[in-house]
């Protein structure tokens, strides 16, 4: 049986267009309707921003306390498919992760963001995570002062780099210099607070959450270690901008930009969401960053409050970020590759 025969023939001469049954004409209708979405550009990128994964790399300190708690609340599902955190534990192994394209959306200091970006390698800042989470410890009460420092020894995390430039130009704005105060270089904060434990030195310079966890396992074995200094007071002395130190923030790599660009607002939007929860809820964001950062949870709680975390676009950071750069680059130049970086390491 043909099964179009009983639909209508179509007299000779008559225009197929006015004469068509309904039923042709949706199907027609429907698609060409279906071309032209199609072809629409729209279209064209959605499909170039799908994010299978989106895997965000931070130090073990403040700001990727956020990074955790955004992963684990699910805070990330309308940027990537799937998402996770994962610890960068030196500056040279973060450094060497974005020249290797392995790492495309990082948490970095400040300092590292415009020293790769005036080495030519496009990364370019996108937020500021912590206005300042430094701080000097010590197992000794009398040390409460820059000043107090003056024929001491402190151990400093990350040789040449962020902690001990600013502690460099800390101590030049106070009339200090290395005849002063005998500064010793740990690899990393976890290194330095375990001298301090142990007995081997009695001052150090870390940031948080690792200032916390001095505190908490000395306490546990009838110790105290005093949080000291607040470097974030000192260096406003420093800019005459306030306690506000943008030490690091997001850095998003040249080809994420060029694959994923406009996956960068709804993250930036997500984190801005999570800095938020975590300031508000200590507790529950330590519960998601205890296992990335391998601290105890009650230490990761009793850090946010001094972490001075933040979400503040890069672009209305400037000021503060210039203060930072310029300073650094009074003692060291070459740690933001030569020069001072133009408004184009800003998103």
């Amino acid at each position: 049986m043909n099964p179009n025969s009983k639909l209508p023939r179509e007299p000779a001469g008559t225009d197929i267009n006015a004469a068509t049954p309904k039923s042709v004409l949706s199907r027609r209708a429907v698609c060409a309707g279906l071309a032209g979405m199609l072809s629409l550009p729209w279209i064209r990128r959605a499909e170039a921003a799908s994010l299978a994964e989106l895997i965000l790399y931070g130090p073990p300190a403040g700001p990727s306390i956020t990074l955790a708690y955004a992963v684990g609340a699910g805070l990330l599902r309308e940027v990537a498919d799937k998402a996770s955190f994962k610890v960068w534990r030196t500056p040279d192994e973060m450094r060497a992760g974005l020249t290797s394209g392995t790492m495309q959306a990082v948490v970095m200091p400040v300092t590292a963001a415009a020293n790769l970006h005036t080495r030519g390698l496009g990364v370019k800042l996108a937020n500021v995570m912590t206005d300042g989470l430094l701080y000097v410890i010590s197992t000794d009460a009398a040390v409460t002062r820059i000043a107090d420092l003056k024929s001491r020894r402190i151990t400093v995390p990350f040789p040449n780099d962020t902690p001990e430039l600013v502690f460099d130009a800390v101590l030049a704005h106070q009339g200090l210099g290395p005849a002063d105060v005998e500064v010793d270089r740990a690899g990393t904060p976890i290194e330095a607070i375990q001298m301090l434990l142990a007995g081997r030195i009695d001052i150090a310079l870390v940031p948080e959450p690792a200032a916390t966890a001095a505190m908490v396992k000395a306490a546990a074995s009838g110790k105290t270690v005093y949080r000291a200094i607040d470097m974030q007071s000192e260096w406003s002395k420093v800019t005459g901008l306030g306690p506000s130190m943008p030490q690091a923030g997001l850095a998003f790599s040249q080809s994420f930009l060029a694959e994923h660009a406009d996956r960068a607002a709804p993250l930036l939007a997500a984190l801005e969401k999570a800095t938020a929860a975590v300031i508000a809820n200590p507790a529950e964001a330590a519960s998601h960053a205890a296992s990335a950062l391998e601290l105890p949870w009650p230490v990761i709680e009793k850090a946010i409050p001094h972490s001075n975390l933040v979400a503040t676009p890069a672009k209305a950071a400037r000021p503060a970020i210039d203060a930072l750069l310029s300073a650094i680059a009074t003692v060291n130049p070459q740690m933001i590759g030569g020069h001072m970086p133009d408004e184009t390491l800003y998103l």
